[in-house]
């Protein structure tokens, strides 16, 4: 089509097999949209385009990704306001029939795949490297591993115990997002096989569950490193970090974790022999070892690891050389 409809927010480009989306970096444009900047989405990756009336003299055009196309709506899993929505036009309601008209002319550009869910991420996730910070630690990620760094003012002893951990992409199955704009946010890392929840952590922050708001994929290879009784609070596991007031704010933390997803579903997507090369290769970095011996000393002489804890801990981190 090659035309452009700006509205509220966002202007949208019209491609003969795309959707250019481009977001405004004004005041008033949610963060989440400013930090996104734009999107590509195919044709293919939609199911529908919707056209509804909208608040104070306005229309909405939306159009409706098919499940599984997006990243970043599969890592928010259904948490998203209306506003930081990036597939809502927001459009005076004077312009509603030309809404109508580009809403047409998208449908009609619709393949027969678009009532069914996508088998593949069809639009491109936040690239990385990424990073930001949550209440308990910095969360880093390069393409290939995350890493958690705690922060000695948030994390919890069990964190510190195990010490800042690395997690290589080819080592998880899945990510979990809960919004920190909800009680009790965090973003959490799901290694692949199975990961039994540790009873004895009790309910609380973070039960690991395929409900909605979890943003789980799952997947089905066998992890590299041991699987022990993963803790049921978000704040006693070291694969996730927790968000409070300005830390891990949605436009920061949600990037994220969609980063991450499409690169767990491209390692699970590649052929076994591959995988199991990167899996092979996954051993630790000499200098993120010692790193961790360092702040395990710190914890053992500030008294919050016994004798036997620190020896047995830094036995087990120089076998992983």
């Amino acid at each position: 089509m090659g035309d452009v409809l700006a509205g509220i927010h966002a202007t949208w480009e019209f491609d003969a097999d795309s959707l250019l989306i481009r977001f405004e970096r004004g005041i008033r444009t949610p963060r989440l949209l400013q930090s996104l900047r734009e999107r590509r989405v195919p044709h293919a990756a939609l199911s529908s385009v919707t056209l509804t009336p909208g608040k104070r003299g306005t229309v909405v055009l939306r159009a409706v990704p098919r499940p599984g196309a997006d990243p970043l709506l599969e890592a928010a899993a259904g948490q998203l306001k209306d506003g930081c929505d990036p597939y809502r036009l927001v459009l005076p309601a004077e312009r509603e029939t030309l809404a109508e008209y580009y809403a047409d002319e998208l449908r009609a550009r619709l393949g027969p795949e678009a009532g069914e869910p996508a088998d593949r991420f069809l639009v491109a996730a936040p690239a990385a490297p990424m990073r930001f910070k949550a209440y308990d630690g910095r969360a880093d990620f390069d393409g290939d591993r995350i890493s958690f760094r705690w922060f000695w003012t948030g994390a919890s002893s069990e964190k510190w115990k195990a010490g800042d951990q690395t997690f290589p992409v080819a080592e998880l199955s899945g990510v979990e997002w809960r919004s920190p704009e909800a009680f009790e946010g965090y973003l959490r890392l799901v290694p692949r096989g199975p990961a039994p929840v540790d009873p004895a952590a009790g309910p609380g922050v973070g039960q690991v569950s395929a409900a909605p708001g979890a943003g789980l994929l799952t997947g089905t290879a066998p992890s590299a490193r041991p699987t022990a009784a993963r803790p049921a609070r978000a704040d006693q596991d070291p694969a996730a970090v927790i968000f409070g007031l300005g830390y891990g704010p949605v436009h920061e933390s949600l990037p994220f974790a969609a980063s991450v997803l499409e690169s767990v579903r491209r390692k699970q997507s590649m052929p076994v022999a591959t995988a199991a090369a990167l899996v092979g290769a996954g051993r630790r970095d000499p200098a993120d070892i010692a790193e961790r011996i360092r702040h395990l000393g710190e914890l053992h002489q500030a008294g919050l690891v016994t004798d036997d804890e620190f020896s047995a801990k830094k036995a087990q981190l120089l076998a992983e050389l």
